[in-house]
């Protein structure tokens, strides 16, 4: 059944109304100049990322500057994480990394040959090479 007061505060299911009441059990409980427990902090924080400074702190009734300087102190930690790693590596062998030497035939069947004596081609100048011969006629 509803309240009869229109002053009364409405009961909201948000993402805020959780954390709202974690706080509002916490300053119901708390000796007086207690600080913000280090958990509560991490929530409103979560919240403020999410839905921005002001909005969180009217909401949890919190003081605004003191919200943003646990949410910049939160991601200046976050930059410091190292990035994912990647999934898949390419490592491309160095020629000192044991490139043999090699003769490669090209052939234009019924109308030429062209041999190569690779010491240390790259493989894309193999493929230019051979793009020119195959379309090159006689």
């Amino acid at each position: 059944m509803r309240s009869s007061n229109p002053f009364a505060t409405p009961i909201v299911d948000s993402p805020f109304e959780a954390v709202r009441r974690r706080f509002e059990n916490w300053r119901q409980i708390r000796k007086p100049c207690t600080p913000i427990p280090e958990d509560l902090w991490a929530y409103a924080v979560e919240l403020a990322q999410a839905y921005g400074v002001n909005r969180t702190a009217q909401t949890l009734r919190l003081n605004y500057a003191s919200l943003k300087q646990h949410l910049e102190a939160s991601t200046q930690i976050g930059s410091a994480v190292p990035p994912a790693k990647p999934a898949f590596v390419e490592l491309i062998p160095t020629i000192s990394a044991g490139m043999a030497e090699c003769t490669v035939e090209l052939e234009r069947p019924g109308e030429a040959i062209m041999r190569i004596a690779l010491k240390s081609a790259s493989l894309p100048d193999l493929e230019a090479l051979a793009r020119t011969f195959w379309g090159a006629k006689a």
